[in-house]
């Protein structure tokens, strides 16, 4: 197995392989802008376009084998946010290391007025992947104490 040298690292600095499987054989592969990045770009696999406050699930053109302890996390891009109001419905999206079906991302035309439209191998979103630690809850009849308790939405005042 290969892997290409527009990498990003883990806390070893020893790249994560992960197995990706073309669908759509013209689309580029998911690939990082630059040395250090987070997110790899994820491109439209077909041509789409989005009124006002629409919504579409748009294909990637591949599928991933990410590894157990680790998850994806599919995200807007800020440039399409700020330049044409382009958002994720559910941000972020979450891939689980089990999933093996293509990768969509969830767009929403924000803007009240503008139409948006791409063409297969546009930017759409991004991709970042995570370390997911093994969770396990252990029920107890009641919690610690902090100086936040139980305040929610808004409590600290600002």
């Amino acid at each position: 197995m290969s892997y290409e040298s527009n990498t990003s690292y883990n806390d070893d600095h020893s790249p994560i392989i992960i197995p990706i499987q073309r669908l759509e054989p013209s689309n580029p592969l998911p690939r990082f802008a630059y040395v250090g990045d987070a997110g790899m770009d994820l491109r439209a696999a077909c041509d789409f376009k989005l009124a006002p406050f629409e919504r579409m699930a748009v294909p990637c053109g591949m599928a991933l084998a990410i590894p157990h302890g680790y998850a994806g996390l599919v995200l807007p891009r800020s440039g399409l946010a700020a330049k044409h109001g382009i958002s994720l419905v559910n941000s972020p999206g979450l891939i689980d290391s089990n999933y093996r079906g293509e990768i969509k991302a969830i767009l929403v035309n924000l803007d009240p007025t503008e139409p948006f439209a791409a063409q297969a191998g546009d930017r759409i979103a991004q991709l970042v992947i995570i370390k997911v630690p093994a969770v396990c809850l252990a029920e107890t009849d009641q919690l610690d104490t902090t100086e936040r308790g139980i305040g929610g939405f808004g409590s600290s005042g600002r």
